[in-house]
């Protein structure tokens, strides 16, 4: 019930925050007002706020209320800080969109595949390559490995609509954690034949390794955005060496 309730207010504020119910730079009721609205004791406000706090949606100023520092930003179709899917960051942003799959094939991770993506050699793989598509417009072309034995049974519907839906909701799988890199590069022959890029030349590349609750990396993904649509969001925290 604690669990439950705990729950239902991060969701409940985090989502006035994001409509900007509660506004950047303005203050949330105090936590007291907080146990009323909610009708629970004071100890779930409290760690509810804190868990905003920690993702950057709010601040602790000493001797004075709660204040949001959370700022909508207009091209943020990627949450770099956290893990979702195309998808979720879709509908985040309020975006019209559709998933094009150009290729889904079984592949053996040779020396090269293993190197470049950390899966062993002679690992079975899903190697998958979409094409999202955003407000009518192909702007990222997204290139991903599946570990086939963590992931079995995606198909080119499954890949269209969200593969991290399909893991999640249909295999049971946790999704935990995701080692990422940013670049810019050069966009290859295969990113202008798939990609609007007007007058761009580069693309800007989220690269990373993404592993279950078990610890088991089942995902490499490569995911090349057209730069005027892609944005970095984070929030860091200084914590001070003694």
């Amino acid at each position: 019930m604690a669990k439950r309730k705990f729950d239902e207010i991060y969701t409940d504020l985090k989502n006035k925050i994001e409509t900007q119910e509660y506004s950047f730079n303005s203050c949330l009721p105090s936590e007291v007002e907080l146990t009323k609205i909610y009708g629970c004791v004071r100890g779930t406000v409290h760690r509810a706020v804190k868990a905003l706090i920690e993702r950057g949606y709010l601040q602790m100023r000493q001797g004075s209320r709660i204040r949001v520092i959370f700022e909508p930003v207009e091209r943020n179709i990627f949450r770099v800080g956290g893990i979702e899917s195309f998808k979720e960051a879709a509908l985040r942003n309020g975006f019209t969109y559709f998933t094009k799959v150009v290729k889904l094939e079984k592949v053996v991770a040779d020396e090269e595949i293993a190197t470049k993506t950390g899966f062993k050699i002679g690992d079975e793989l899903y190697d998958v390559r979409r094409i999202r598509c955003i407000d009518g417009k192909a702007l990222i072309f997204d290139k991903n490995y599946f570990l086939i034995s963590a992931t079995k049974g995606i198909t080119e519907e499954i890949a269209e609509k969200s593969i991290y839906d399909y893991l999640e909701n249909t295999l049971r799988m946790k999704i935990a954690t995701s080692k990422r890199r940013i670049t810019a590069e050069l966009a290859t022959a295969e990113d202008k034949n798939f990609l609007e890029l007007d007058d761009y030349n580069c693309l800007v590349i989220i690269s990373g390794r993404v592993f279950n609750a078990d610890g088991i990396q089942f995902e490499y993904t490569e995911s090349r955005h057209r730069p005027d649509y892609f944005c970095f969001e984070d929030t860091a925290t200084r914590h001070k060496i003694i």
